[in-house]
């Protein structure tokens, strides 16, 4: 069988295209837009970068080569997501009685431990904001000489006017009509225009910032749009093929870094913009801001692998609103270990080839990475197929899933989950049921099921 058309869907377009690699040796330039490391990041930003992940994996899986680049954001994005309010590293210095540094240090480590926990594939770039503050200066240098830049009392800003396509992928200026300067950012007499945004700001006279760095306009910060863009184009060039992020950065962060790059080149910036949908509980887009969000170690604490969080996010295309719940999550965790399960019995038998149910399964990989649509293939396969071929179809099917579904299993528990369940052991065979009981209950919670035989008791993870 023929290998499927590769279709996504473009933001900038709102269409379902074919795509193929610009780039004649096949390579896929793909940017995502990394952490602003200021907190711990929670499960809703988690399914965006389980969306990216599941893409790069999808892209490899059908046979094109990925150069991935993410950024970290560890300055200049502000609290109000445009050009006003206090930086968030630098808030984060404030409420930790630590530096700046230290915060972004921190959090970025939080991330990488988490993602590594999530089988996130590492970028082949993961580059700083700070890291990069040079190329970001040059960027506006370039702007400064195209004519599209003006100079306030607060910082160097992007003339929107003078870029006609702007904000196109949001719905054009039709979709700006109206905006009403401090509609979205505290009032800016000297703007221009209310979309227009910054890329320096200046240090404030009055206080000392931790992260500021001389430029030919004064001394300050580069804006959080120009870093993507800076970076994006060192590494991927001025002109790649994908673009990811939340559905968020649509009418701002992305309207914002089209506009500086485009102007800037005088060439396309970016040929996909893929975007992903938020994470819902209650029907609220869970938010930092907003307070109690959920994190990943929340969900371990609750006896849940991070590895089920990344099944629970296959339940919904990534264009999809997914609502969140315990009870959700609970039927993707026993999802997962069914198939886990299967896949260590699988593991004593040689691979065989399935050629048909793999088919089935790269047809919804290549149809705008339709992940629900893949898992259904899954279970269907197994229904359908021998031993032998399930165990050659999950193998491969697992390079997208990313479910670890092999992986040798950890035979030793924890000193304090070992006691536990030698206690369980010792209740069950003094016949002490009532406590039992509760330690199995407890053990379950921390991801521990317990197997009664006439043998004994044994546990498996999970």
């Amino acid at each position: 069988m023929p290998a499927p058309q590769l279709r996504l869907f473009n933001s900038l377009t709102r269409t379902l295209e074919p795509f193929a690699p610009a780039s004649p040796d096949g390579a896929v330039g793909l940017y995502t837009c990394g952490p602003t490391v200021y907190n711990y990041l929670h499960v809703g930003n988690y399914r965006t970068y389980v969306f990216e992940d599941s893409l790069r994996r999808g892209l490899e899986f059908l046979g094109l080569n990925v150069r991935h680049v993410m950024n970290v954001t560890d300055v200049g994005h502000l609290t109000s997501d445009a050009d006003e309010g206090q930086d968030k590293l630098e808030l984060g210095a404030a409420r930790e009685g630590k530096t700046a540094w230290e915060i972004a240090a921190f959090y970025t480590q939080t991330f990488v431990e988490d993602s590594q926990k999530l089988n996130l594939l590492p970028p082949d770039v993961l580059c700083r904001a700070t890291g990069h503050i040079p190329e970001q200066i040059a960027l506006v240098r370039r702007l400064e000489e195209k004519g599209v830049t003006y100079r306030t009392a607060d910082g160097v800003y992007f003339d929107t006017a003078k870029f006609p396509g702007y904000g196109r992928m949001a719905g054009g200026r039709a979709h700006f009509e109206g905006l009403q300067e401090g509609a979205r950012v505290q009032v800016n007499e000297e703007k221009r225009n209310p979309t227009d945004f910054a890329l320096w700001k200046f240090s404030p006279a009055d206080a000392k910032r931790q992260m500021e760095w001389d430029s030919p306009w004064g001394r300050g910060f580069p804006g959080w749009h120009l870093e993507c863009s800076a970076m994006a184009m060192k590494y991927l060039g001025e002109t790649f093929d994908i673009h990811c992020g939340g559905v968020d950065h649509i009418p701002i962060h992305h309207t914002n870094e089209i506009a500086q790059a485009e102007a800037a080149t005088g060439k396309p910036f970016v040929r996909f913009w893929l975007h992903g949908e938020f994470l819902v509980v209650n029907k609220a887009k869970m938010a930092k801001s907003a307070g109690g969000f959920i994190r990943l170690a929340d969900l371990e604490a609750k006896g849940f692998d991070p590895l089920d969080y990344r099944y629970f996010c296959f339940g919904a295309h990534y264009r999809r609103q997914l609502e969140f719940s315990w009870e959700a999550l609970e039927a993707a965790q026993t999802a997962r270990r069914k198939l886990r399960e299967r896949c260590l019995e699988l593991a004593k038998l040689p691979a065989g080839e399935a050629p048909a149910a793999l088919d089935a399964f790269r047809e919804r990989i290549a149809d705008d990475l339709d992940m629900p649509g893949a898992l259904a293939s899954v279970w269907d396969a197994l229904r359908a197929l021998p031993l032998e071929g399930q165990h050659g179809f999950l193998k491969e099917a697992d390079r997208v899933l990313g479910l670890r579904l092999f992986a040798p299993v950890d035979d030793r528990l924890p000193e304090e989950l070992q006691a536990l369940f030698d206690r369980y052991c010792a209740s069950r065979k003094a016949k002490d049921f009532a406590s039992s009981d509760s330690l199995r209950k407890e053990l379950a919670g921390k991801g521990v099921r317990i197997k009664d035989t006439r043998e004994g008791s044994t546990w498996v993870r999970g």
